[in-house]
């Protein structure tokens, strides 16, 4: 098909997909062989979320294991997720660092505990939460992923980096943005 690939992309993250498939208008599908002639084209997005605690590391990570995010909805933080990928030694020490001074005894989400773990094990029960570090929800961080769950959960996040110029009280589920 010729056409404006801009205006595609476009459309297609208009409609929510999820990414697209691009080939040269020559190439056949090959059973079993991966070629460059097609490429996937997958939509990220990115969003802002509020740190208000995290789980143990596990293994050879030190600091942390992932950040349990969320955003504010009527005033409540509402939880979104786990962050554990997209870190570096220096990332963890840092964010660490950031952490440990904001501790609390209690968790910080209106809608936790979760009464079943999940689908994608992102939830969190009354006893997967007597584990994790709660922290006062001042941090404010990005993630990237690749789409909501039906549960209201953040599917595939990676963090990015904090985020200084953004108060935690300022940060709301945004409308999808496709980067």
């Amino acid at each position: 098909m010729k056409g404006d690939v801009k205006s595609l992309l476009a459309n297609a993250a208009r409609l929510g997909l999820e990414g697209l498939i691009g080939k040269r208008k020559d190439s056949t599908y090959e059973t079993g062989r991966r070629s460059g002639a097609w490429i996937k084209l997958k939509f990220r997005r990115q969003q802002e979320m509020v740190v208000g605690g995290y789980t143990a590391p596990a293994g050879s990570r030190e600091h942390f294991g992932a950040l349990l995010v969320g955003f504010y909805e009527n005033s409540r933080l509402t939880f979104a997720g786990k962050v554990g990928t997209g870190f570096n030694a220096k990332s963890l020490r840092g964010v660490f660092g950031e952490l440990k001074p904001l501790s609390r005894q209690d968790c910080p989400f209106a809608n936790l505990p979760e009464k079943v773990q999940g689908r994608y094990l992102g939830g969190l029960t009354a006893r997967a939460m007597k584990i994790c570090q709660w922290v006062k929800p001042k941090l404010v961080c990005q993630v990237k992923f690749d789409e909501w769950t039906r549960d209201g959960k953040l599917r595939h996040p990676v963090f990015i980096g904090l985020r200084e110029d953004k108060l935690a009280e300022e940060v709301v589920r945004e409308p999808t943005l496709l980067l």
